[in-house]
Parts: C-alpha cells; structure tokens; sequence
C-alpha cells in the first residue's frame, strides 16, 4: 500500500532531552492513537515509543508529517521548532523495510536487543485493541514476527548478553536465585535506570525505585508492582534492600561502607554512574559484591562481536520478507479489480439466464452449474496474467486495460 510511511526520531539523531519530552506512556500512546484518528484521516497507526525512540507508522493517501509533528507538539506541550529538526520521514516500502528493522533489533543501540522486539508486540496489540490495525498492518507485523523468529532460529543476532543493562539484570537474577523474598532497590532513573528497569521483573523481586525527582520514579511505577521510596532515606533503602543498583548523576560516591551499618551483610552492589556513585571501600567490605560500568561492559564486547557477524544474515532474513510481504502487498492492491471483473461477467451471465423464462427449474439449475464454471475458466487466464504483472511491477497497465475493456467502473456504480 503506497500510502504507509513513517515518522519518527531515535537516539541516532536526537539527544534523551529530546526523546525523553516526545516518549509516550501506554496509556498516552493511546490517547494520542485516538486523537489523530480523529482528527486525520488516518486509516491505521502504530506507535512505538521507548527510551530510545519514538515513531509513528501510519497509512493514509496524504503524506501529513508536518501536521503530525504539530499534534505531537501541542500533546506534549513542546514548540514545534524544537522538535522538527529531529524527525525522519520514510515513504512506502522504507517505512516497512525500517519496521522490519526496528522490530528485529538491527535500529536499536544494543545490537539485536530482544526488549524491542516485545516492545512492537505491545504497541501493535494497542493499535489492533483501538481498530488501527487493519489488513495491511496486519500482515505486516505478523511478517515481521514471523522474520524475527526465523532471525532468532538462523542467526546469533540475539544471542548472549550485549548491554550493561541486561548484564546487570542477569548478576541480578543469579544473585536473588537463593534469597527468599529478595529485594531490590534502582536509584536513578535517568536513560541508563530506565534501561534497567525494563528489564528488571517484579515476579522474582520486590523493586523500589529512588530518584532525586520523586514524581518521575512515582510515574514510572504507576500500573506496576513497584514501590517509590525518597531519595532523603536513602540509608534506609541501602539497609532494606539484597541489591542496590545506582545509575545516579553526581561528582562524588554517595554510596559507601558507611551506609551499610553494622551486623552481617549480603548484597550485590552495582555502579552504573560515570562518575562513579559507590566509593570503591565497599570492595573491602565481608559479604559485599561490587560491579562496576566497566566490568560490566567487558562482559558484552564478545556477545557484540557475534552479533555484528550475524548482520549480514539478519538482513538477508529482512530482504527475504520484505519481498514475500510486497508480493502479498501487490496482489491485494489488484484484488478490487478482479473481484469487479468477476462481479462484472456474472451481472452478464445473470441477465442472460434470465431471459429464458420459459426453462424448467431442472434446466435452469443445470445452466447455473454451467455458466458459473465458464466464468471461472473465462477468469482464470486475466486472474493470472494480473498475479504476474504485480510480480513485473506492472500491474497498473493490466488493470487499466481490463477497466477499459469491460467499463468496470460504470459497471460497479450501476451495481450500487
């Protein structure tokens, strides 16, 4: 369908102050979703809104960018000269192609990153629960599925782990496997905590989340398991929680030994702040273990390594589906003119048997049975000479001569 495009903007080319004012919650996806519904004619959207991006797909025979970008501006309450600048657009078959991309982690700044994939799936179950996904959307997110399990099955895209986040989350989930009930504390909630909260789950642990701005952790946590404490009790968080991950801003640690108190202890410490936010003294301290950025990032670089070997493969798979899906694309775009040729010879076949008044109605049904399969021969050749000029990129000049040939325009407006 010519008229799918996109627009969007992502860390490639607009900074977090950008993409953190332009990110949509789920519930504001969804409003937004229903605004321009209402307010273009859009006949089917999908928003896909993270940390890292923010882009709308969308199908209408208008290109309306600028307009969007209006909308998304007053929504959030930003002048539009401050975002324009940041959003791409893509037309057509580029905006399947990026879709495809995006979905199976070839876009994204962890290579090959599995959360993207997910996050898509709930972004196209939100436009399929608001009717904005109708047969294209639909086939193309079930391609697109379809290519990412085929990705995961033949290549090592998503193989091992290539983010600091997702490493700190497994450290996590080995550390709290033998801990009734364990407990975990986030404090910062900048892009890199906002990271690692996607990827922390609040079924193996209780989660609390500390941030200098208390109303941006009380947002994160709102619909979700997650308990907010203030950044003043900090102590006490320290003392409360099994793990205590830090992705805090600051020029000095704000974490050290002395925060621990006294007795026996068992916690995993992880730093994820540059400059660092825990005083190194917790190295020395019995029943503490200390990760910090850079330790964690030597863990990735070999799962990087092979994921970038499977790009080649990966964009194979994307190439592959994307032919399939501009294939189906092609013969759905013919469909209205074949089932107006067929409605078109069987209105004729109609007011022919009905000028034999004087048949029986063994006869009359024996001429039914007939004439129908002679329409179904007659069709067939036009049927698949229309199929084979799709393949050519042809089909325009079929269709229009087959208008001609049999009026099937006039035909269909004296049909309604």
């Amino acid at each position: 369908m010519e008229g799918f495009k996109a627009l969007g903007l992502s860390y490639k080319n607009a900074p977090i102050e950008i993409r953190e004012k332009v990110a949509f919650s789920e519930q504001e996806a969804g409003q937004f979703l229903l605004n321009l519904k209402d307010m273009f004619e859009i006949e089917e959207a999908l928003l896909v809104s993270t940390c890292n991006r923010t882009e709308l797909y969308y199908t209408s025979s208008q290109m309306q960018h600028d307009e969007i970008i209006q909308l998304i501006s007053s929504f959030k309450s930003i002048p539009s000269d401050k975002l324009s600048g940041f959003f791409k657009a893509y037309d057509s078959s580029s905006a399947s192609r990026h879709l495809f991309r995006v979905a199976l982690g070839l876009e994204s700044q962890v290579l090959g990153d599995i959360q993207i994939s997910n996050q898509v799936k709930r972004a196209y179950q939100q436009s399929a629960d608001l009717n904005l996904a109708g047969p294209h959307l639909h086939r193309l997110m079930h391609t697109i599925f379809y290519a990412n399990k085929r990705v995961v099955q033949e290549t090592s895209l998503q193989d091992g782990t290539a983010s600091v986040a997702s490493v700190a989350v497994d450290l996590i989930g080995g550390f709290i496997r033998n801990i009734e009930q364990p407990r975990v504390a986030l404090v910062g909630l900048g892009e890199i905590g906002q990271n690692v909260l996607e990827n922390l789950s609040s079924d193996e642990a209780t989660i609390t989340l500390v941030n200098r701005t208390k109303s941006k952790a009380d947002k994160l946590a709102i619909g979700k398991n997650i308990k907010v404490s203030d950044f003043d009790s900090l102590d006490q968080v320290i003392a409360d929680n099994d793990v205590i991950i830090s992705a805090i801003t600051c020029t000095d640690p704000i974490i050290s030994a002395d925060n621990l108190g006294q007795g026996s202890i068992h916690k995993l410490l992880i730093d994820l702040s540059v400059p660092r936010s825990m005083n190194t003294d917790l190295e020395n301290v019995p029943g503490v273990s200390l990760y910090n950025v850079d330790q964690l990032t030597e863990r990735t670089l070999k799962a990087r390594k092979v994921r970038e070997k499977a790009i080649p493969n990966a964009e194979r798979i994307v190439e592959e589906e994307l032919i399939h899906f501009t294939k189906w694309k092609s013969e759905m775009e013919v469909s209205p003119t074949i089932q107006k040729l067929k409605n078109a010879l069987d209105q004729i076949r109609r007011e022919e048997l009905a000028r034999h008044k004087k048949l029986s109605n063994e006869e009359m049904e024996l001429l039914e049975v007939v004439t129908k399969s002679m329409i179904q021969k007659v069709i067939k050749l036009p049927v698949l000479q229309l199929k084979a000029a799709c393949k050519r990129g042809e089909a325009d000049t079929l269709v229009g001569v087959l208008n001609d040939l049999f009026n099937l325009e006039a035909a269909e407006v004296e049909k309604k």
